[in-house]
């Protein structure tokens, strides 16, 4: 850039992108300096070398926001991990191969593993007979990216969304079924009869009580 350029002769090339011809390098850097701009070699390998005029700090800077921008919109993509045993019960595997199928949905890997100890690693077929039955329900949802392998204690496949696949939509209740969801129903009916009060049944003990008096009286 500028005074850095070392080739005899160069090829400018304005601010706009108007070819300006091929001069030296010094006569380019004072139409630079006229234009308050700086001389920058774009094309090194060329015969002879390409320079621009252009402001650089203000391309730096532009430069800077475009990878900044585009690291916002990036997707991290990290590798989950969901262990089981070669045992694990029908009910359990089916929680933890919805669970894959969340993390694929977010976009991230898995490392699906069998985890054996003691005798069962006499019976590896059992790791890879689960192995293979979570990539058959996860077909058409998932990509075997690495296929069952035995590390260790560990046996372990690993697999990614699948192209195409998409996760679906979860519906969510409209609010006047969810009002009527939660409304509680009343078990008596609003026309059913009440029970007479406690001060009625009161004062008609107290009535019995005087006719009894008043008989006993006479």
């Amino acid at each position: 850039m500028n005074e850095r350029i070392r080739a005899r002769e160069i090829r400018l090339i304005d601010e706009n992108g108007e070819m300006m011809g091929v001069m030296p390098p010094i006569r380019a850097l004072d139409i630079a300096r006229d234009r308050n701009l700086d001389l920058v070699e774009v094309s090194p390998n060329a015969i002879p070398p390409v320079c621009k005029l252009m402001d650089y700090g203000r391309y730096k800077y532009e430069q800077a926001k475009k990878e900044n921008e585009a690291r916002k919109n990036q997707k991290t993509i990290t590798l989950k991990e969901i262990r089981m045993r070669p045992r694990t019960d029908e009910h359990d595997v089916e929680v933890k191969t919805r669970k894959i199928q969340e993390f694929l949905a977010e976009g991230d890997k898995v490392r699906v593993s069998v985890q054996f100890r003691g005798a069962e690693m006499r019976h590896p077929d059992l790791g890879r007979k689960l192995l293979d039955d979570i990539a058959e329900v996860l077909k058409g949802t998932a990509t075997i990216e690495r296929s069952p392998v035995m590390e260790g204690r560990m046996m372990s496949m690993i697999v990614s969304r699948a192209p195409g696949w998409e996760p679906p939509k979860k519906q969510t209740p409209s609010p006047t079924s969810k009002t009527q969801a939660t409304q509680p129903k009343s078990d008596t009916p609003t026309d059913q009869a009440q029970p007479e009060s406690a001060d009625e049944d009161i004062e008609d003990d107290f009535e019995d009580e005087d006719d009894e008096n008043n008989e006993n009286v006479e």
